[in-house]
């Protein structure tokens, strides 16, 4: 590409220092700009968001517009059917969450769908790694487990949990989960769900134009779709996962892009179906591959993962982690990486071009996911490692042909990932007492004030990973526990975060408590969907005792605190039904001060539900948070100060004894 070009293709110059704090990305970008290659950041300095579609002032969902209200006077018109802006935006925010539901009902339905085919026999790859965990989901949802042989077990908990998709009545099978209390309010309010299918449909029905017209109704069906999610089609992912592949426990990984070697194959994979990784483990572990990788001159194969199904390999199996989503075509830019396969959610299309530029084997694998121009290989369950083995095969075919400059960050950050609610439950409490009551204790008598689930994805509209860190730290700082997924946990993990010693950021009482367990202040649960466990966890903070009956008493909040996608907007609404507090950044698609503004930042609160908030300062948005958590504390009378008494081990077992 000519200089001339190179500078015509660029547009207005990037601000890399305001872009991200990702020190292997800004190198990358700069090596970028040398190369005259263009990224999601480039774009995103170049094109303006629309100011009419950011606050959902826009309704297309008919020919008789696009319809264009003016949000500094929201009232002055209405749409060419009448619509008001009050339904305009609760249409256009239901469908983000139908949208958003309907990406994690799928991947849930995939991970079923595997787990049947498994238990049935028909796929062999793939064995029940944790028959303790299936036998304890059983359980928990009712089904008999003792003297039944796990088979059976099995094909009657898969019976029962497809419910969760394809129940048209009922409620769905981990409403058994919920909080008495909690449930309580949701069958007064109506929003219990039935099955995923049945409400992303009727909420997709209800947006057509000239049907459900008024936003509180619209709200009402959006809570009950986004419980579907939270409590459904997540839920049902995380469990069927950890009961295939294994049920997370704390290991030690590397993340960021130092983790890619220049002596060997590098392979990555990117997207959210645990299933594609699982069996590229068995892939670059091959002998006959390695020596092929040998063959061609590489010390082995090196593989690293990124986005959600890399978090939910680190930590399942340590697998080291390059970095998040806006990471994603920086990486490629290293020229380190031999393939790239990608399955589901939160694939740039963009990667197509930046592989094209460094000859980057880059392969689509999922039937929902092709891109223009990329080769695909599909993905069978009944037989992985055809399509696995594929791409490790282009990937030393690619390292064999090298012919650009490989450059590295040289930047890597050790820390201790796989926190499931499984391993909190033992960490808090040992073998023989496995309890959250060191947790709730911790927190009436004011050590820990309360906690946060910091979650979500990386948005180039603000600098990349910046808000993560800065808020993540406040709250620390504010003695508030912090748990993670997705791309905010790598975010804080290359931040440092992920360490016992970062304890000393967090304040005394946080402190102390982490010491004492020898854990991190941020506990990092997996991928997106893994926020079902924060809501297991939340669960089990109320039956546990002492911090009210429902999870709207609890002293905890949520954040996301740079999201981008619709799924982010049904998981925050599904925190919010399940009665959390939830703050977002970057921007909310919402005019202020309009009725269902209102209705979604303060109405639902009201009705028994959490509510909504929205900061852009990650100072702000940590205070926020604990001032809600605060308040909490007040209400459940443990605002005062107490005696502080951090039990350890032998204080425990004389509470046993006695």
């Amino acid at each position: 590409m000519t200089e001339e070009k190179k500078k015509e293709k660029a547009g207005k110059p990037l601000d890399i220092k305001n872009a991200t704090i990702c020190e292997a990305t800004a190198q990358m970008l700069r090596k970028a700009e040398r190369d005259g290659v263009e990224t999601a950041f480039h774009r995103a300095a170049n094109m303006k968001a629309c100011p009419i579609g950011a606050d959902s002032a826009c309704c297309k969902h008919c020919s008789m517009g696009p319809c264009r209200l003016n949000s500094k006077d929201p009232y002055g018109k209405v749409g060419v059917c009448g619509a008001t802006i009050d339904t305009i935006q609760a249409r256009n925010f239901a469908r983000m969450v139908a949208s958003g539901a309907a990406a994690h009902t799928d991947h849930g339905m995939s991970m079923l769908d595997l787990f049947r085919e498994v238990v049935n026999g028909k796929i062999e790859d793939y064995k029940i790694k944790d028959p303790t965990k299936l036998q304890e989901v059983a359980k928990e949802i009712g089904i008999v487990t003792e003297g039944r042989e796990i088979k059976d077990i099995a094909l009657e908990l898969y019976s029962e949990l497809e419910r969760t998709y394809t129940q048209v009545e009922g409620e769905i099978p981990f409403a058994k989960r919920v909080p008495a209390k909690t449930l309580e309010t949701w069958r007064k309010q109506g929003v219990v769900p039935r099955g995923a299918m049945r409400e992303i449909m009727e909420l997709m029905h209800r947006t057509h134009m000239g049907v459900d017209q008024h936003y509180e109704n619209i709200t009402k069906q959006c809570s009950r779709t986004a419980l579907a999610d939270g409590w459904g089609g997540s839920m049902v992912a995380t469990e069927i996962s950890d009961i295939l592949f294994g049920t997370p426990t704390p290991v030690k990984v590397e993340v960021d892009m130092g983790c890619l070697k220049e002596d060997h194959v590098n392979v990555i994979i990117h997207g959210h179906e645990p299933n594609l990784f699982e069996s590229m483990i068995d892939s670059v572990n091959d002998p006959s591959l390695i020596q092929a990788a040998k063959d061609a001159g590489a010390n082995g194969i090196n593989l690293v993962g990124m986005c959600c199904s890399g978090a939910e390999m680190m930590s399942r199996h340590g697998v080291p982690h390059a970095g998040n989503f806006m990471s994603t075509e920086a990486v490629l830019i290293t020229g380190a990486v031999d393939a790239m396969g990608v399955d589901v959610q939160c694939i740039k299309q963009g990667l197509a071009k930046v592989a094209e530029c460094y000859n980057t084997r880059l392969f689509t694998t999922n039937p929902r996911c092709h891109i223009e121009g990329v080769e695909h290989i599909e993905f069978e369950e009944h037989s992985p490692r055809a399509c696995t083995d594929a791409i490790v095969e282009n990937a030393i075919v690619r390292f064999k042909n090298r012919k650009l400059p490989v450059e590295i960050p040289q930047f890597k950050t050790m820390g201790i990932h796989g926190f499931s609610h499984e391993y909190i439950n033992y960490m808090l409490g040992g073998t023989f007492r496995s309890s959250y009551t060191p947790l709730n204790d911790n927190i009436i008598n004011g050590r820990i004030r309360g906690v946060a689930g910091v979650v979500g994805c990386t948005n180039p509209r603000v600098k990349q990973d910046y808000v993560h860190v800065e808020m993540v730290k406040e709250l620390i700082r504010n003695d508030v526990l912090v748990v993670q997924t997705g791309c905010s946990q790598v975010a804080l993990a290359k931040a440092g975060l992920y360490t016992p010693e970062a304890a000393h950021l967090a304040g005394p009482g946080l402190a102390e408590v982490c010491e004492t367990v020898g854990m991190p202040p941020v506990l990092g649960l997996g991928s997106c969907v893994d926020n079902s466990r924060i809501l297991i966890a939340c669960s089990e903070m109320v039956r546990t005792g002492g911090l009210g009956e429902s999870l709207a008493d609890l002293p905890v909040a949520g954040a996301a605190p740079e999201w981008m996608s619709e799924k982010a907007i049904s998981i925050g609404h599904y925190f919010v039904a399940s009665g959390v507090y939830t703050v977002f950044g970057v921007t909310f698609p919402i005019i202020e001060e309009t009725k269902f503004h209102k209705h979604l930042f303060e109405g639902l609160e009201e009705l028994g539900f959490g509510k909504w908030g929205f900061a852009k300062d990650p100072i702000e948005m940590a205070q926020l948070m604990i001032a809600h958590i605060d308040k909490k504390r007040k209400e459940l009378g443990i605002d005062k100060a107490r005696e502080r008494v951090l039990m350890d081990m032998s204080d425990r077992r004389e509470l046993d004894a006695a």
